[in-house]
This record gives C-alpha cells, sequence and structure tokens, in this order.
C-alpha cells in the first residue's frame, strides 16, 4: 500500500475559495486548480441568443488535485465535502488515487519527502 494518495475533486467554480480554506485547515494548503467543463447528474440549461436556442449541458466546474500523506487523507477529503456541499445537484464528486512513486525535481527527494 502507497503512503502517497492524490485526491482529485470537481466542484463548482464558485465553491473554489472555501474548499481552499478548508484544505488549508486539514493541512493540505497545496493545490492544483484546472478550469474543466463537464456533464454529470447536474440537468441541462436552455437559453436563448439572437433568438436561437441553445441547451447547455457541458457546465462549468473546477478540478483539484491534491497529493497528501495517508494519514490525513480522510480528513482532507471531508474538507472538501463540507466546504464543497449545497445540497443540489452538480456539488460535484472527490475521488482518491494511491500514488506509486513521487519525485521532488529540485531537490530529488523521493517518496513521502516529496511531497
Amino acid at each position: 500500500m502507497s503512503d502517497i494518495t492524490m485526491i482529485i475533486a470537481y466542484i463548482r467554480p464558485d465553491k473554489l475559495g472555501d474548499v481552499k480554506q478548508g484544505l488549508a485547515e486539514a493541512g493540505a494548503p497545496s493545490l492544483t486548480v484546472t478550469n474543466v467543463s463537464g456533464r454529470g447528474s447536474q440537468p441541462a440549461k436552455t437559453g436563448q441568443w439572437r433568438g436561437e436556442e441553445y441547451v447547455v449541458d457541458l457546465h462549468q466546474k473546477v478540478k483539484l488535485e491534491c497529493v497528501v500523506e495517508e494519514a490525513p487523507v480522510d480528513d482532507v477529503v471531508d474538507a472538501i465535502e463540507e466546504a464543497a456541499h449545497t445540497g443540489e445537484p452538480g456539488d460535484g464528486k472527490v475521488f482518491t488515487m494511491p500514488v506509486d512513486k513521487a519525485v521532488q525535481i529540485r531537490t530529488g527527494e523521493r517518496g513521502p519527502d516529496a511531497v
């Protein structure tokens, strides 16, 4: 079993500030953020532009990636879940995966020391 875990979360963009604060309080301040579009349980929206109707079924989301040592994984997942929760469809999802290797390029540290 790996000592390092990658946590990937897809959340609403407006909840990013709350999630960043929750992660800092959980002891995992380092993260990577990517703007993505996705489709899930959130219903499609219709709109009108220049007299033409269109459907938006890909919603804007934020993808967070956070790599932590195994001990605080549950705390980090709970922090993301609590901070991103609105109770409505489209709140997002959190995934965890073991990391086989980690190398910090600048120092050459490996394993948990690289995190």
